[in-house]
């Protein structure tokens, strides 16, 4: 088959692109670009009968953004940390948000939040958690078209505190982990204005992705493999699918593919 590759100009156009997008990740999370992200709550087990927290909402922040976002509908909900113990976790949210560097996620509380211990309840108090919520710093660079899982480890033991006055608080000490569990592609087509259905198949998966008006596709939550790539044109146009083989996806990690041109 024909091979189709980019002039010159092209390759200039492709650059000042890319160029263009890498500046505006690290300036502001791009409105462009999309990342899905997912949280799971889990726990290291701790010596208390239960720990009910009340959770209400998830809230990132991005680095140099003093807004906060935040992400999708949650799972609210009260859970006792003890019962998820031993690989079972809760999840909290699941949906897309702007690509760009994330500095922390909050999880932001209610008024329900108790301890059990010996068979007895106790408050547990939980200082500035319901307004600006419990910190966790995670300093990860989400790229577009990339399914991260953050999986937020509680441990118990070290993140409640008794105090003097036969009290319990709430301080938590709490690891974030970070999975990537996809991939993706992107790449261009040409000329500009040719609206480009582009499909990436393989034995188990398929996936598509039209064009956008700069000739740009993005193909998001690709899982790792082979792929063929197929490049249909407006079929009014008359032009013949072009098909590229062997495209590598890695998790994590965004492949860009050599533009092709009708």
């Amino acid at each position: 088959m024909k091979k189709f590759v980019f002039g010159i100009a092209s390759l200039c156009m492709l650059a000042f692109l890319t160029s263009c997008s890498s500046d505006d990740d690290s300036q502001t999370p791009s409105e462009q670009e999309m990342a899905r992200m997912s949280v799971k709550l889990t726990d290291a087990p701790g010596d208390y009968d239960a720990v009910f927290v009340d959770v209400q909402d998830v809230v990132i922040k991005y680095n140099g953004q003093e807004e906060e976002v935040v992400i999708g509908e949650v799972n609210a909900g009260i859970y006792d940390l003890l019962e998820l113990t031993g690989g079972v976790s809760v999840l909290l949210v699941d949906d897309e948000i702007p690509a760009g560097d994330i500095s922390q996620i909050r999880l932001i509380l209610g008024d329900d939040n108790t301890v059990v211990v010996d068979g007895e309840t106790f408050p547990l108090q939980t200082p500035s958690a319901q307004q600006s919520g419990l910190k966790i710093n995670v300093n990860e660079t989400l790229l577009g078209g990339i399914f991260y899982e953050f999986i937020l480890d509680f441990d118990v033991d070290k993140s409640i505190v008794q105090q003097g006055n036969g009290g319990y608080l709430l301080k938590p000490v709490i690891r974030a982990t970070t999975e990537a569990d996809t991939g993706a592609i992107t790449g261009a087509v040409l000329p500009i204005g040719i609206q480009t259905l582009v499909t990436a198949e393989n034995a188990n998966n398929e996936i598509s992705a039209f064009t956008d008006e700069t000739g740009i596709f993005v193909l998001s939550g690709v899982p790792a493999g082979t792929y063929t790539l197929t490049y249909e044109a407006d079929v009014n146009l008359g032009f013949p699918p072009i098909v590229v083989n062997d495209v590598e996806v890695v998790v994590g990690a965004v492949t860009e593919v050599d533009g092709v041109v009708f």
